[in-house]
């Protein structure tokens, strides 16, 4: 059976099998050495996520994730008194949800590879030419997220990864880091387009490389073609399976 690596957050997470996604070419490119499963929940917050610990990572597992990563935010960082007020979620109760989930993860696997990626930037004005272009007249006269919030929730996440010794992404930092951000890596102001997928490919690889999870050192679940012999292919089985 191969290794799995489950790819766990709200709609970033749950599109990221989409065209062009990170979470395709991390399949991709861990192809016949791990599956990688998304477990995405589009407009979940981490309280909500609590929920679903239990049903996804049950304790007791026979071969729980060798890997996690961990993507909320975004829906956490939304603004009271606005049109989104529901998903809202306190920084501190968000800090504290994200501990309670690693701890649980742990729980399943003490060597289990748990990564934290911070919700991305918010391109306010593309938030809310995107509410007018759904909703005409009726759309949100103002942003029910902003980019100012997003960095609090991320400085949190990122020093939470510092507090437990895990690894993190500060998506929300790295993406500012290009010209044009805004346009170039969100779709909507918030989810992302192919490039801003590209971002967060890149740097999930970057970590699993720099931890033990590169795919390039990985082997494959049953021979290459090129070590099966015609003539005898029993032998090569016989010598390299999982």
């Amino acid at each position: 059976m191969r290794p799995q690596i489950v790819l766990f957050g709200d709609s970033i997470t749950e599109q990221s099998f989409r065209t062009g996604g990170w979470g395709a070419a991390l399949a991709d490119t861990y192809s016949r050495k791990a599956d990688v499963l998304v477990r995405g929940y589009g407009g979940y917050n981490t309280r909500w996520a609590l929920f679903l610990l239990q049903h996804l990572f049950p304790l007791g597992a026979a071969k729980p994730p060798v890997a996690t990563t961990i993507f909320f935010g975004a829906n956490d960082a939304a603004l009271l008194g606005r049109t989104s007020e529901h998903q809202h979620v306190p920084v501190e109760e968000y800090k504290e949800n994200i501990r309670r989930i690693v701890n649980h993860l742990k729980e399943c696997s003490p060597t289990m590879l748990v990564v934290l990626i911070t919700p991305p930037p918010v391109d306010e004005e593309g938030r809310m030419k995107f509410a007018r272009s759904m909703y005409g007249d009726k759309a949100m006269k103002l942003p029910e997220r902003t980019n100012e919030m997003a960095g609090v929730y991320a400085n949190q996440c990122v020093e939470l990864a510092k507090d437990m010794g895990l690894r993190s992404i500060n998506l929300w930092s790295k993406m500012q880091e290009t010209e044009g951000w805004e346009k170039k890596y969100l779709s909507d102001g918030l989810h992302l387009t192919p490039d801003g997928n590209g971002v967060v490919f890149q740097e999930v690889i970057r970590v699993f490389n720099e931890a033990w999870l590169s795919a390039a050192e990985m082997p494959y679940d049953f021979p290459h073609h090129s070590e099966i012999d015609g003539k005898n292919p029993e032998k090569a089985f016989q010598q390299k399976c999982l």
